[in-house]
């Protein structure tokens, strides 16, 4: 059977298309969405993909964590199935195997559920800029003029403060500045700094105090032209989360003040700091493993070398790829993927899951065990 291959290259994406038995099949690969995991290099059938310089990548170089050998590839769409970062798309005919039933591929579910506020929290924690924040609330200039003559005194329990940034969107008077991404981790996670007041802008009109969902502003009027009398308010909006960026990280879920949002992801498993090898490690000059993590889950704790927070990990494994020194270990105990078709190739991908899962390696490791005692 003759196949047609082809590649191209556009920006970031290498795409690869074939064409055989009349049917059109498109890969395309984003090399700047991929981390490096080595998923799609275990799980290849045809050994047609080859990990690249992953620890050189996770400290600078512009390079692809994956590459592939179009000639070997059989356009399976292995790879694009089971990729946790949606590196990989696979066209069949136009069609995204996602949506065809006959290929499984990995599961995951997120939602907000009816206790979302909603504030300004999650759309700034998601590393992946996968949260867009639709927040309608009327503005304090649109409910009362301003009055010049008040006088009073504003004070925030900045105990009770949990930045949500309600405030700051209804009154230009709260002030609300944005922490360096770098700056934010599992240890010091909050996504602005401090809340603020600029005086010359309040009136002591109380509303942002009626408004605040955690009673954290206190507001004491002592002069004013006519007296308030109106309701604060309504927060209204809406948390839209992009299915195609989100790559399950949780950071939503670790910051929301409200337990708003309810996730699944697509690994379980563990993941481990090998302390005897962790004498080598040099989170200061290295930082491959913070670098490389899709989920900012890695970081450089007060009291200790290295740590990392695993509620915001996704077992992918990039961090194990990326460290030199063999320091950390990822261990995947289940995959959550769509119900496997009674077809031929069944039970490809169930050995494609085992392999995911690691369970191949565990056999073998135990087979070369065995083979060593009976020696």
């Amino acid at each position: 059977m003759e196949i047609e291959k082809r590649m191209d290259f556009d920006g970031t994406s290498f795409i690869y298309e074939a064409r055989a038995t009349g049917i059109d099949r498109h890969l395309e690969y984003d090399y700047k969405r991929g981390t490096g995991c080595g998923i799609c290099v275990k799980i290849c059938p045809t050994d047609a993909l080859e990990l690249g310089p992953v620890p050189e990548i996770a400290t600078g170089l512009d390079a692809p964590p994956v590459m592939l050998d179009l000639d070997k590839c059989a356009f399976c769409g292995m790879c694009a199935a089971f990729c946790p970062e949606k590196a990989f798309k696979f066209r069949m005919e136009g069609t995204d195997i996602r949506d065809l039933e006959e290929y499984p591929h990995l599961e995951s579910h997120i939602r907000v559920n009816e206790r979302c506020i909603p504030c300004l929290i999650c759309e700034r924690a998601c590393p992946k800029d996968a949260i867009k924040l639709e927040l309608s609330i009327q503005r304090r200039e649109d409910i009362i003029p301003f009055d010049d003559t008040a006088e009073g005194e504003i004070r925030i329990d900045c105990d009770k403060c949990n930045r949500c940034g309600i405030c700051s969107r209804f009154c230009d008077a709260f002030v609300l500045i944005e922490r360096d991404p770098e700056d934010i981790t599992p240890e010091s996670p909050e996504e602005f700094e401090p809340l603020m007041i600029d005086l010359d802008k309040c009136d002591y009109c109380t509303l942002c105090a009626d408004l605040c969902p955690e009673d954290a502003i206190e507001v004491v009027c002592h002069l004013r032209k006519e007296r308030i009398e109106i309701e604060p308010p309504k927060i209204e909006g809406e948390i839209l989360i992009d299915d195609n960026i989100c790559n399950r990280c949780g950071w939503c879920v670790f910051r929301c003040p409200y337990g708003a949002i309810e996730l699944e992801k697509p690994f379980e498993g563990d993941i481990s700091i090998i302390e005897r090898r962790l004498p080598e490690c040099d989170p200061v000059g290295c930082h491959a493993c913070i670098n490389i993590c899709p989920s900012r889950a890695w970081y450089i704790p007060q009291n200790d070398k290295i740590a990392v927070e695993e509620s915001l990990c996704t077992y992918c494994g990039a961090c194990v790829n990326a460290c030199r020194f063999d320091v950390i270990d990822v261990v995947r105990s289940s995959v959550r993927h769509t119900p496997l078709a009674d077809l031929p190739w069944k039970n490809q991908w169930l050995e494609t899951i085992e392999i995911i899962k690691g369970e191949r390696e565990e056999r073998e490791r135990e087979y070369k065990l065995r083979l060593k005692k009976t020696e």
